[in-house]
């Protein structure tokens, strides 16, 4: 299907390489970012990252399911998430539209 993933060290690389900055200072950014979208949605719910979507903090409700390996009812209880919504830019470049 694809190729291989891009890892956080090949990231960096271009990131410096485009940027024209250190590999160190592109890390540091890439952390910055990182740590800047987690406390961002644990604080606000959403952290937006321009042209290619948001974090989305969410509220799942409890709800009856069953295990596999029984087929007893369960009760799953509500729970707080992270989603992930991609931009309809970024989807459009990526994936494009039937016309």
């Amino acid at each position: 299907m694809a190729g291989k993933v891009m890892t956080k060290s090949q990231l960096v690389s271009t990131i410096a390489e485009k940027a024209g900055i250190t590999k160190a200072t592109a890390n540091e950014i890439l952390d910055i970012i990182g740590s800047t979208a987690v406390n961002e949605t644990k604080k606000n719910g959403q952290f937006v990252i321009p042209g290619i979507g948001k974090l989305v903090k969410s509220q799942r409700k409890a709800r009856m399911g069953r295990n596999p390996q029984t087929g007893a009812a369960i009760k799953i209880p509500a729970k707080t998430v992270v989603k992930f919504r991609v931009a309809k830019a970024c989807k459009d470049a990526v994936v494009p539209g039937k016309k």
